[in-house]
């Protein structure tokens, strides 16, 4: 099993940029596609991105998409989503996970404490 902490987050103006963290451990951490999720308050969790496990192929939710960008470094164990041209509504609680793929779904139901983004305007 993988556990997951995500940090970096913090309070930032319309149009500014941050950079999520998440670390990993757990030996099989290379042989999972990662993920991360946001819930805004009052709101489901939802998909943000998603990275296959070589790190190769990676997709976006279409409120993101061309401001966020997700890496990883498998070798730190690390995951990162890069966060420019922010607004108010990317505030919320962000999340990393193991996810399946193909469904970009969390795959084992577990979700780490996540880390809280606010963006003023």
């Amino acid at each position: 099993q993988v556990q997951l902490v995500e940090s970096g987050g913090g309070l930032v103006q319309a149009g500014g940029s941050l950079r999520l963290s998440c670390a990993a451990s757990g030996r099989t951490f290379s042989k999972y596609a990662m993920g991360w999720f946001r819930q805004a308050p009052g709101k489901e969790r939802e998909f943000v991105a998603a990275i296959s496990w070589t790190g190769g192929e990676s997709y976006y939710a279409d409120s993101v998409k061309g401001r966020f960008t997700i890496s990883r470094d498998n070798a730190k164990k690390m995951v990162y989503l890069q966060m420019n041209s922010l607004k108010p509504e990317d505030t919320a609680v962000y999340y990393c996970a193991v996810i399946d793929y193909e469904l970009g779904r969390n795959i084992d139901g577990s979700w780490g404490q996540g880390t809280q983004v606010t963006v003023s305007s």
